[in-house]
């Protein structure tokens, strides 16, 4: 999009009004498609993961190709905000919520692989855009881009059903129980939902500011893109080693998440605060320190805010709280980058705005350490039969039985 608005310049697009504008609706699109993930949830928990997936991947990629026939913005958006962006929804809650069904002892460390590829695309896609551009035009790399997620599709298909203990006979009947609204009256979960929703308000705004930033400290181009390089790469090696860490069990999750979200508004705060000395030339050697201790900090907390789910809402209910996960990380964000931008456009730099989304996500890292007293026990019915893992997430374990034609039914049971 960006591509085409500068295929499309006037003189008016100099003009002070409209960077004001840019940098504060900048960050919406993304933060409105997320807001669909209970939606993706509630088919997933009607029809199952698998078709959602795959219409999901259908429905993105389809977003792209309309969009690179474009011929306005009102049609860009309506192709990659309203079509590929409901894809989108229909894909990644989904496909997280059945990845944490599908194990027990390494589950946050699954999840963060899984999450990693988000990490790695957001390093490897944007030269790789760069080069689809200069080769084909911003007509010709949409379509590419849409052959390319139609891949989702196939990758849907891989996905298999399962049953597992407490899961409902039937599908849940009515909107608000398909959508699991009524996960917030679990106190637990209602304490998870306002630390998560004041994170996002801070989380997504590197991603959006931090190269704009790293400009107004005196960076040229390729210091802004060494960077924002630099906590990508972070940010996805961090998602590894704190799945490890999590599923070792030293640490309770709950506690994990507390502490890692609070390192994420630290290092918003030394985002904002340190100086970069230095010209066009310079690498800017403190802002990619802190740029780098973001992304570590960052990542860290991504695996962990999917792991911990089963802990409060139960497996059976995973799948729906993922959705409404992303719901309320996209609540922050539609505040975040925007307000960020406010702040840039008043005070002539992004010092404030990485002071006070970092002050936000601080915010909710000390709601989170009201989890471990909301959390509900778990008392075993009975001993069990072998004794508990050493390692791994101190979760009942369950027994697990792919479902096939053959076999549409399955008796489980749980202590727990």
């Amino acid at each position: 999009m960006q591509e085409f608005r500068s295929e499309k310049k006037t003189d008016g697009d100099d003009d002070p009004q409209a960077g004001r504008t840019s940098r504060r609706g900048l960050g919406l699109g993304g933060g409105g498609r997320s807001l669909r993930g209970p939606v993706g949830s509630a088919l997933s928990t009607r029809w199952g993961a698998r078709p959602v997936v795959m219409v999901g991947g259908i429905l993105t990629s389809l977003g792209f190709i309309f969009s690179a026939f474009a011929g306005s913005l009102l049609h860009l958006y309506l192709g990659l905000g309203v079509l590929a962006g409901s894809g989108w929804a229909l894909v990644f809650a989904p496909a997280v919520g059945t990845l944490s069904r599908y194990f027990s002892r390494r589950r946050v460390l699954a999840v963060g692989l899984a999450l990693t590829g988000s990490g790695a695309s957001s390093l490897l896609l944007a030269p790789a855009l760069q080069l689809l551009l200069h080769t084909f035009g911003w007509r010709g790399a949409l379509l590419l881009l849409g052959a390319i997620t139609l891949h989702l599709t196939p990758c849907g298909a891989l996905l298999r059903p399962l049953a597992l203990p407490g899961d409902p006979p039937t599908p849940p009947h009515g909107p608000l129980a398909a959508l699991g609204l009524g996960l917030f009256t679990r106190r637990s979960f209602l304490v998870f939902a306002l630390g998560t929703a004041m994170v996002g308000g801070g989380y997504f705004v590197p991603y959006v500011h931090l190269a704009p930033h790293a400009l107004d400290q005196g960076l040229g181009g390729y210091g802004a893109a060494l960077v924002v390089a630099v906590a990508a790469v972070a940010d996805a090696g961090a998602r590894l080693v704190c799945g490890w860490l999590a599923d070792q069990g030293w640490v309770p999750l709950t506690r994990l998440l507390a502490v890692f979200g609070a390192l994420t508004g630290l290092g918003l705060l030394a985002v904002g605060l340190v100086p970069v000395v230095g010209n066009e030339e310079a690498w800017g050697g403190s802002l990619l320190a802190t740029a780098g201790a973001y992304g570590l900090s960052a990542g860290g907390y991504a695996p962990l805010v999917f792991g911990v789910l089963p802990g409060l809402v139960g497996i059976e209910g995973v799948v729906q709280a993922t959705g409404l996960v992303m719901m309320l990380m996209s609540l922050g964000g539609l505040l975040g980058p925007p307000l960020s931008g406010f702040l840039r456009d008043e005070t002539g730099d992004f010092t404030t705005s990485f002071l006070v989304c970092g002050s936000l996500v601080l915010s909710g890292s000390f709601i989170y350490m009201g989890l471990p007293g909301a959390m509900p026990s778990c008392h075993p019915a009975s001993s069990p039969a072998t004794a508990p893992p050493k390692r791994g997430e101190l979760l009942p374990i369950p027994q697990v039985a792919l479902l096939s034609p053959g076999n549409p039914h399955s008796t489980l049971d749980t202590a727990c």
